[in-house]
């Protein structure tokens, strides 16, 4: 195990070293292996997801290797972050806490040859794959804050944005500039009101 620093009680703490947490197959054919770790923001690589940790990321649970399934690994635990990126809309900070159960199944990515000559059902579909002797726990939570993040990120729902026409922060400086509105959402809007002007006529 490298760094030393899987947990087999289920209380144990481990400090961070800067080394993967590696969930080794090999370890979890003799026991399930628990884990209780902190990663301090930069560890994980969110390189190119425009999203950066804004705080500690603690993570526990287990990894253990199913019996009878040539593989299979169950991991499942809690994780709790800050995660910030840049406004969609201001381009200032917003802020998104996260805390969130996972329970994931993984298989031997030789499975993958197998199950195409005779078709996935509906259950394996959800299933993840991993190569050679196990998976790193980083990788597994990279995925899961991703999965968690909004499409749309903003700094709050209300967020008023750039105003397009002086570039000012509108949350921060009111905006005098009259903003030009679509003509195909006005002509959109005059039909939704001449079709509710109908529907009332023939109701009456």
């Amino acid at each position: 195990m490298r760094g030393g620093r899987t947990c087999y009680n289920v209380n144990c703490v481990s400090p961070h070293t800067g080394l993967p947490m590696y969930l080794s197959i090999k370890e979890m054919e003799l026991r399930k292996v628990r884990f209780d770790e902190t990663f301090p923001p930069g560890e994980l690589d969110f390189e190119g997801d425009g999203v950066e940790q804004g705080g500690p990321l603690h993570v526990e649970g287990t990894a253990e290797l199913l019996a009878h399934t040539d593989g299979e690994v169950r991991v499942q635990g809690r994780f709790e972050v800050l995660m910030e990126a840049e406004c969609d809309r201001c381009l200032g900070r917003a802020q998104f806490p996260l805390e969130s159960g996972f329970d994931l199944f993984y298989r031997p990515v030789s499975y993958i040859a197998r199950e195409e000559e005779v078709g996935l059902d509906e259950g394996e579909a959800e299933l993840g794959f991993y190569q050679g002797g196990g998976m790193e726990l980083e990788d597994i939570l990279r995925e899961q804050i991703l999965l968690l993040l909004p499409m749309q990120r903003v700094c709050k729902e209300d967020c008023q944005g750039i105003c397009p026409t002086c570039g000012k922060n509108r949350n921060e400086t009111p905006c005098e500039c009259k903003q030009e509105h679509d003509a195909r959402w006005a002509a959109l809007r005059s039909l939704e009101d001449l079709e509710t002007l109908s529907k009332t006529r023939g109701s009456g």
